[in-house]
């Protein structure tokens, strides 16, 4: 009796314990998809918030001033610059970081909600994130070099990534790599456990169901906030190490940019573009959970 309890409980837990549920492969693919389809319509705002990371210039101009900027020297089409390294970042990032959420809980030890605490979830979602990271690294140098480049012509991947190898090698690509894993430990560990603690709060509060549609809303616009609060000093450093020249080094380190950035310019420049962070986060965020929560109903799993 007390048996069957624990695995009803289990099983209630868990969309992967469910029978005929996915492959893990299955998984990490509907993840892919929601962040590619996602990326597509939020990459403008990316490339405004680079811009305004990288150059004082920008900054000043905030978001809607640098959109115009874009806009009149460069073209509309030049919001977009990056895109296709984009695509291939999410396949590769976020469909790990999205996708291994779930058995990277079950590995924490999360297999009944007693047993599920935030701890472990926040544990879960960093995990994903710094695998995911791994995967990502090269084509996220590769998309921050494209958004920053100023100009009418839109600079290619191939061309882009040659350039890069000429004159750094293989190593240029993983520039900035431990920077953006704690990026990315911070960022997915903060998005899936304040969505899945929303989660619950939202239907303890309003008696929604956990796959209802509204309850996914607003956890992921809950999540987003709190993601950019605490990722906006990570992105900041990972985007001046990576939009670093191809054939100059002006940070050694993580450590030393950010000693450098809170020396030379103070503290508060790194949350530079909190607002379209955030404005690039909250859509972001609810954007790719709906749609791969929607995706894992129509395969048959249980909401995250």
């Amino acid at each position: 009796m007390s048996l069957n309890f624990n695995n009803n409980n289990r099983s209630a837990v868990l969309a992967t314990a469910a029978a005929g549920a996915p492959s893990l492969l299955s998984q990490i693919g509907m993840a892919g998809g929601a962040a590619v389809i996602t990326v597509t319509f939020i990459h403008p705002i990316d490339v405004i918030k680079t811009r305004i990371q990288i150059s004082a210039e920008y900054g000043k101009l905030g978001m809607g001033g640098t959109a115009s900027k874009i806009i009149n020297s460069e073209g509309v089409v030049s919001l977009w610059k990056g895109v296709n390294a984009a695509w291939l970042r999410e396949a590769s990032y976020t469909s790990l970081r999205l996708g291994l959420y779930e058995p990277c809980k079950i590995a924490f030890g999360c297999t009944t909600p007693e047993t599920t605490t935030f701890i472990k979830k926040f544990a879960a979602g960093s995990a994903a994130g710094a695998l995911g990271s791994l995967a990502g690294n090269p084509f996220d140098v590769l998309k921050t070099k494209m958004m920053a480049a100023e100009g009418k012509t839109t600079p290619s991947i191939v061309g882009t990534a040659k350039e890069l190898f000429a004159n750094q090698g293989i190593g240029g690509f993983y520039r900035g790599i431990d920077s953006n894993i704690a990026r990315a430990m911070v960022l997915n560990g903060t998005k899936m456990a304040c969505y899945d603690q929303a989660k619950g709060f939202v239907v303890s509060t309003t008696g929604w169901e956990r796959k209802s549609m509204l309850t996914t809303f607003f956890s992921a616009v809950a999540a987003g906030f709190f993601m950019t609060c605490t990722v906006s000093p990570f992105d900041m450093v990972r985007t001046r190490l990576m939009n670093q020249p191809s054939d100059a080094k002006v940070y050694n380190s993580a450590v030393d940019c950010m000693v450098k950035i809170a020396t030379q310019e103070g503290p508060l420049t790194f949350w530079r573009g909190f607002i379209p962070i955030w404005s690039r986060f909250a859509p972001t965020t609810t954007l790719q959970l709906v749609i791969f929560e929607q995706l894992r109903s129509l395969a048959g799993m249980k909401a995250l």
